[in-house]
């Protein structure tokens, strides 16, 4: 099968859309821009045969650039974007949709799936990473409602994976990236979800050890329908520095909102009832910026992780965000070795950013860095879909080493050339 009807090249009029993603340009040799899983199979194969790098994008939110390549080819997915309602609250949706529309169009039907904050965010990327979104404590992760994949396998092979057939695969891109082939599309079982308690609340910073600490004992004791984000926000321009509350509650009773409310001094609360498709919000690229940090999951938020929090943001209140997620419930249930996601205990995933002009001098960089570290190393691993950087320490801490030993024999049976490389790479 020829390529050249889905290929996008340099001086061709569309490239210049082509080439740009989420975390920005780059300078790929072709985009190719598949409407099935037989092209993606001869999109793999003329890739193959030119000897080009490949990334695969979904929605192209690699902060690292995993999505783009240059020099190299790119599968662009966006075309493979269908959402299909079959029996039992089963769906099926193309890797290459985003969650925005995908959303929209499940709750038509009064369904939905715990999937990312953000409309654009791919289906595909998002999902193999884990899928951490505003039902994790009721649903799970994005992954835990995946019942099948049909993957394009290194060999140009078009396989369905489930816990039947091809387990192994099954197993691995639940949690194990892009590393085992192209997925083109997910099968997942949707839940009745119509509408939820959602919103911001908004805090001063009179005390914020006492803040963090009531917020997590408030989560300690919350329903698992109740998933609430904090995040300590430096101040900009006029506004001051401050806390806010992002708060989701998929329950019948919304009075288990209220101990929120009492975590300290509220200046604003816009909760109220909205459709799931709607909690979804636009992500906008920071102009000019250079996040430095990285993420941790953390078994419990107190002690010196606690005091760590306290201190990096203390330090760094005139650039440094700090971002909470309440973790645990319908997540923690599924055994860690389920999944090639494996951080089932972790309570909650702290994220930290120092926010540096683009460009900043690499000490500075690099003490952002260190900076970091005074929080990360209080974890048990890291979420890969809010890394931004790779390095050998970050694979150790996205999979534990009986995780990552049985990744490797995965890789080892599906792409043993490492074809899929453009990623949190584990290598064959």
């Amino acid at each position: 099968m020829t390529i050249d009807h889905i290929a996008i090249r340099p001086g061709d009029p569309e490239y210049d859309a082509a080439r740009t993603t989420f975390a920005g340009t780059a300078e790929p040799s072709v985009v190719l821009r598949p409407t099935d899983a037989s092209e993606v199979a001869a999109a793999v194969e003329h890739v193959r045969a030119a000897g080009l790098e490949l990334a695969v994008r979904s929605g192209g939110h690699s902060p690292l650039g995993f999505s783009n390549s240059d020099g190299g080819a790119v599968i662009d997915l966006s075309r493979l974007d269908s959402v299909e309602v079959l029996d039992g609250g089963r769906v099926r949706i193309g890797a290459g949709a985003t969650w925005g529309p995908a959303a929209a169009a499940l709750d038509a039907h009064g369904l939905a799936i715990t999937s990312g904050d953000t409309t654009s965010v791919g289906v595909g990327g998002l999902t193999q990473a884990g899928g951490m979104g505003w039902m994790v404590r009721k649903h799970g992760l994005t992954i835990d409602s995946v019942l099948a994949a049909e993957v394009v396998t290194a060999s140009g092979e078009v396989v369905r994976a489930d816990a039947e057939s091809h387990a192994d695969l099954f197993w691995a891109i639940r949690g194990g990236g892009g590393n085992f082939g192209v997925v083109t599309a997910f099968e997942f079982q949707a839940h009745p979800v119509t509408t939820l308690q959602f919103g911001t609340m908004s805090f001063t910073l009179d005390d914020v050890p006492q803040l963090l600490k009531a917020w997590a004992a408030v989560m300690d004791n919350a329903p698992e329908e109740l998933t609430t984000s904090l995040a300590l926000m430096p101040g900009f321009g006029d506004f001051p520095a401050g806390a806010m509350l992002w708060v989701a509650y998929c329950g019948d009773d919304p009075s288990a909102i209220e101990p929120l409310r009492s975590l300290g001094n509220l200046v604003s609360d816009t909760v109220g009832e909205k459709r799931y498709a709607d909690v979804l919000e636009e992500a906008h690229p920071p102009e000019g910026i250079q996040p430095v940090g990285g993420n941790t999951l953390v078994e419990e938020l107190t002690g010196d992780c606690l005091d760590a929090i306290v201190a990096a943001y203390a330090h760094g209140t005139a650039s440094r965000v700090v971002f909470l997620r309440s973790l645990g419930g319908a997540m923690a249930r599924i055994a860690p070795d389920d999944t090639a996601f494996a951080h089932r205990g972790a309570q909650t995933l702290v994220v930290s950013m120092k926010l540096l002009p683009r460009g900043a001098p690499e000490h500075t960089v690099a003490a952002a860095r260190a900076e970091w570290q005074t929080i990360g190393r209080h974890g048990i691993g890291s979420y890969a879909g809010f890394l931004t950087s790779d390095t050998p320490e970050d694979l150790t801490a996205l999979y534990p080493p009986d995780t990552l030993a049985r990744l490797v024999e995965v890789k080892r049976a599906w792409d043993p050339d490492n074809v899929f490389r453009r990623n949190f790479n584990i290598r064959p």
